[in-house]
């Protein structure tokens, strides 16, 4: 996704069209609601404000129910895209080379894992250590295994 989520048209007609539909929903719900309970106390309600008044209140509640399923879909996305970062890929190798060294986060992560050319590495379960060169030319697993050439039966 390249575009960000508040310049999609898609993502504000849903909004505005549940936001509309809730509106709506909930107008026709009290409207009828509200002119049954009137016409019924007074004793003056006719089979079409009973009836009828019934049938739009069940339209209403659909309306309703549309628009706040569309206002929490629309909460849900703005939610995932607060989670995912879109991932921009460079235009070409080095592009990305330069982005990689320009970061001081995998500047450091270079620094501390790479050791000088022939200082000895130290492993972790007791094995003798090796040369970096020797390790940077055993596999690119970076497991000890790999490195110190130890066969595990």
């Amino acid at each position: 996704m390249n575009t960000s989520l508040t310049r999609s048209t898609g993502f504000w007609l849903l909004l505005v069209v549940s936001l509309a539909a809730a509106g709506v929903g909930g107008w026709l719900i009290a409207g009828q609601v509200g002119t049954m309970t009137s016409t019924l106390l007074d004793g003056t309600a006719t089979g079409i404000e009973v009836y009828v008044g019934q049938s739009l209140v069940v339209v209403g509640a659909a309306l309703l129910g549309a628009g706040v399923l569309g206002i929490l879909i629309t909460l849900a996305l703005v939610a995932v895209q607060a989670l995912v970062r879109p991932s921009v890929a460079p235009a070409s190798e080095s592009e990305a080379e330069e982005s990689v060294a320009d970061d001081p986060r995998f500047a450091e992560e270079v620094e501390t894992e790479a050791p000088q050319d022939g200082e000895a590495v130290s492993s972790d379960d007791g094995a003798e250590p090796s040369s970096a060169v020797e390790e940077a030319q055993n596999g690119s697993s970076g497991s000890t295994a790999t490195a110190t050439k130890i066969s595990v039966r």
